[in-house]
């Protein structure tokens, strides 16, 4: 008889188990999972990224570097286009600083008012423009918007800053303290015995004459009379309500001795000994200081001016036939409130000058509390005198701008 098989299910628990290992292997004939290449693509991708942030940041190192460059270029052309008192023009700075990157104005721009704020202690001012300036003079912004603010009205006025204050032309200008100046210029009695003895030894002595010891000279410094025949002018144009006919300017400066024959005497930073006053009128002029206008000329703001006699007419080139005002260089670096004060202070002490040469024994007798009441009344005087140049000039005086 023939002996019985093992069954199907006896078959099945005899046959072996694949074990672990084996039973994770790949069955024969199948592909490796790539996972080695993928890491090496994502290796290389990597890479690729490092390359470009490498990249990217040397550019922007080559961009700041550049922009530092052009900054120190515009802090030399404005240092020297100051040295010469002339108008620093914007498309000046674009055409031969910025180049072909003129669009790089404005971070260029205020690389070098850093630069210059910290190495030079000055700054960049832009300009206002006339039609701007003559739109401030004829009524203030507070009293534009009281009037607003009464009224309820919300309509822009012409008379209103507009964005379109700026002329494109700049200057430099000092931005150390006035205490600091004032200080700088005290003479201080130790260093100019020695600044004399210093000279004496030399042998030179037109030294002595510019030894002030102190840190700042004015007698060096700058065109000292030429500055303060400015001023005078300035002072005269402002007391006759901004704007003076230049027969009346010219019968002012007569009465100073400074005729049209006579000249004006320049130091030796000058490439003149000296300028005939229309030549020197002439240079303000260029260099911004004064504005020379024909009479009738409707371009300036605040309306039209009245139409000139018909003997100006007739005669155009009469001197009568133009009138002098403030040039925007005067508004931006010396300012109406500092001219005012400088006329106030003059008169003030001139007078008090008088006053004791004419009472000397009791200025020597005075007390402390006299002494402080004169003080009290020198203030009221410039109070006084300074109100009436304002009210000469037609309204507030501005300050430096």
């Amino acid at each position: 008889m023939a002996r019985a098989g093992p069954s199907r299910t006896q078959r099945s628990q005899r046959a072996p188990q694949p074990s672990q290992s084996q039973s994770q292997r790949p069955a024969r004939g199948s592909r490796r999972a790539p996972v080695e290449e993928d890491e090496d693509e994502n290796a290389g991708e990597d890479d690729d990224q490092d390359m470009d942030i490498n990249e990217s940041q040397a550019r922007l190192n080559d961009a700041d570097a550049e922009l530092d460059r052009k900054a120190s270029d515009l802090v030399r052309f404005a240092l020297f286009m100051e040295q010469r008192r002339t108008l620093i023009r914007r498309e000046d700075i674009n055409k031969k600083v910025l180049g072909s990157n003129s669009r790089s104005f404005n971070p260029v721009f205020e690389r070098a008012q850093k630069l210059l704020k910290k190495t030079f202690a000055m700054e960049l001012v832009e300009l206002q423009s006339r039609n701007y300036r003559e739109q401030d003079h004829v009524v203030a912004v507070d009293d534009l918007q009281e009037a607003r603010n009464a009224t309820g009205v919300k309509k822009k006025s012409k008379l209103q800053p507009s964005a379109t204050a700026g002329s494109k032309t700049y200057i430099l200008r000092s931005v150390l303290d006035p205490v600091i100046i004032e200080e700088a210029a005290r003479t201080d009695e130790r260093l100019y015995e020695e600044q004399i003895a210093d000279s004496q030894e030399d042998g030179d002595d037109d030294d002595m004459l510019r030894s002030y010891g102190c840190i700042i000279s004015w007698s060096t410094a700058d065109q000292l009379g030429a500055l303060g025949v400015l001023h005078v002018i300035l002072a005269i144009i402002l007391a006759s309500g901004r704007s003076m006919t230049d027969l009346d300017l010219r019968a002012h400066l007569k009465r100073l001795g400074l005729t049209s024959n006579e000249s004006i005497s320049m130091n030796a930073q000058s490439t003149h000994k000296s300028l005939p006053i229309d030549t020197y009128l002439s240079q303000l002029m260029k260099q911004g200081y004064i504005d020379r206008i024909k009479l009738g000329d409707t371009k300036t703001a605040g309306g039209k001016r009245g139409r000139a006699p018909a003997a100006t007419q007739s005669n155009p080139d009469e001197n009568q036939a133009f009138e002098w005002h403030w040039g925007h260089r005067s508004y931006s670096e010396i300012g109406e409130q500092a001219i005012a004060t400088f006329v106030a202070e003059f008169m003030v002490e001139r007078n008090r000058d008088d006053d004791v040469e004419d009472d000397e024994e009791a200025v020597r007798g005075r007390g402390k509390g006299r002494a402080r009441a004169e003080d009290g009344g020198k203030d009221k005087k410039l109070k006084n005198v300074y109100g009436a140049i304002e009210r000469a000039a037609g309204g507030n005086l501005s300050d430096v701008k």
